[in-house]
């Protein structure tokens, strides 16, 4: 291995520094070691194992429900409920190698440090650009969606609606959604309060979201028909895996929680615990919603909607009131994927500044709040302009390619650590390694293969962007390229 801050003329040759330097990779110790320092000040660590739980939830429960059943149900028709446990089998099998590397590289990086750490530096910063699209676009899109059930509540309860210009993105009637830009704005000045506030915050948006969702299915079942199952598969698989490439990105709650490792008051024992805990309660939740879903309504009846659970409590009872109960839930719920979507966004930010691979300002922490006040500003800002002016379709599909690639990276590293580092103490460890890493690795691609090419051109473009900016600066500017590093 060549010495990382020795001078140009003890290298070999040029190449060689060069690929040196892009494989450069970050001890495991140095990364659990600056877990929480900040320019300025540190992150807190006041959370436990069931506000980490609550912050997983939160982040997945409620996107693939409330707001892109109405894409998904046109794609795979009955079969929505096996695009649902193919995605969940697919984030099962993501989890557990998310699992056993939180609890061993418990930091706020998430997958960017693990590939830090197993992989190399371009790696790492491959993913942690993917994870910037990932929970970027995540939050745009679920916010786009908190406009559809908005609008749902204040028909129900005062009658009048927000004009499509100012609660629709440009493509489907709108000039500027004003509801998504708020719902961001309103995440924001909770995280800008400290993680411990937001957590309480999101704790209960989650016990209202699930009383909502076991609320809806007591009630959708009474309008179940049989007769709605009988084609289960009009569109075939290809319908299928299409819905589930879609929904993937309803699962990435999980990855959220290893953010928060950082600021966990027991992070190597309670983020394993926390990562499978969710995924096995909102999988569960997803599946049952759905069945329902498309028993009390015929799939080709769903036309898009992103405020389908509503509508169809509205036709099962004949009466407008549960239709509003549940518009009024899924205005929290989605702001409660909003709110800890947005926390993971920062936290990653924070990780890739805190190493120089982004600017500084994204690291620094307010010393009263423990929060990065300026790094949750910007994320902020960028994702309700984008909510505001890109289509639901195009955003989730955006964050599914995203997730997927960086999931991809998980399942490898767990691997690599394994066998670079097998004596390393581990909280949790990956049952029938490499099989399940493995099988983890092969459903994410195969799920990408199902994406529409337009969205593989916008992931092109953006990871083609990404490697400018870290030629550009992260290369030069990283911390491992320093002698003092």
């Amino acid at each position: 291995m060549l010495d990382q801050g020795a001078p140009p003329r003890q290298r070999t040759s040029q190449a060689t520094g060069l690929g040196a330097r892009l494989m450069r990779r970050k001890p495991v110790e140095r990364l659990v070691a600056e877990g929480g320092q900040g320019e300025g000040g540190a992150l807190r660590r006041s959370l436990g194992l069931w506000q980490l739980t609550m912050i997983s939830i939160g982040a997945t429960l409620g996107t693939g429900i409330f707001v892109v059943l109405g894409e998904a149900v046109p794609k795979a028709g009955p079969a929505v409920t096996l695009s649902f446990v193919i995605a969940g089998l697919t984030a099962l099998f993501s989890a557990l190698s998310y699992a056993e590397l939180a609890g061993t590289i418990p930091v706020a990086g998430s997958s960017y440090s693990y590939a830090y750490a197993t992989m190399g530096e371009l790696i790492a910063w491959i993913c942690g650009w993917c994870l910037v699209l990932e929970y970027g676009v995540s939050v745009a899109a679920v916010a786009v969606g908190w406009g559809e059930y908005l609008n749902e509540l204040l028909d129900g309860t005062i009658g009048v609606t927000i004009p499509d210009a100012l609660s629709a993105p440009p493509g489907d009637g709108g000039v500027f959604n004003l509801p998504a830009l708020i719902v961001v704005l309103l995440a924001m000045a909770f995280l800008l309060g400290g993680a411990r506030e937001s957590a309480r915050a999101n704790t209960v948006m989650v016990v209202v979201k699930m009383a909502a969702l076991v609320l809806f299915c007591a009630i959708g079942v009474q309008g179940f028909r049989s007769g709605n199952y009988e084609h289960f598969l009009p569109l075939g698989m290809a319908g299928v895996s299409a819905a589930g490439a879609t929904l993937f990105f309803s699962y990435i709650g999980f990855d959220a929680a290893s953010t928060a490792g950082e600021e966990a008051k027991n992070a190597q024992r309670d983020l394993p615990r926390a990562i499978m805990l969710s995924l096995v309660i909102v999988t569960a939740l997803y599946v049952l919603v759905a069945a329902v879903a498309v028993g009390a309504k015929p799939w080709r009846h769903f036309n898009d909607s992103e405020a389908a659970l509503a509508q169809i409590m509205r036709e099962v009872t004949g009466q407008s009131f549960w239709g509003t109960l549940l518009a009024f839930c899924a205005v929290i719920a989605i702001a409660s994927v909003v709110l800890t979507v947005l926390y993971g966004q920062t936290r990653i930010l924070f990780a890739m500044s805190r190493d120089g691979l982004v600017p500084k300002v994204f690291a620094r922490v307010h010393p009263k709040t423990g929060a990065p006040r300026a790094n949750t500003v910007i994320v902020s800002l960028f994702c309700g302009v984008l909510a505001a002016a890109i289509p639901l379709g195009q955003l989730a599909d955006a964050t599914s390619i995203g997730t997927l690639f960086a999931f991809a990276l998980v399942n490898i590293a767990v691997v690599v650590l394994r066998r670079t580092r097998p004596d390393m103490p581990r909280t949790f460890r990956v049952p029938l390694s490499p099989v399940f890493p493995a099988l983890g690795f092969g459903f994410c691609v195969w799920m990408m293969g199902s994406l529409s090419t337009v969205t593989w051109v916008v992931f092109g473009v953006w990871m083609a962007v990404g490697l400018v900016f870290y030629c550009v600066y992260g290369h030069r500017r990283s911390r491992l390229a320093t002698p003092e590093s």
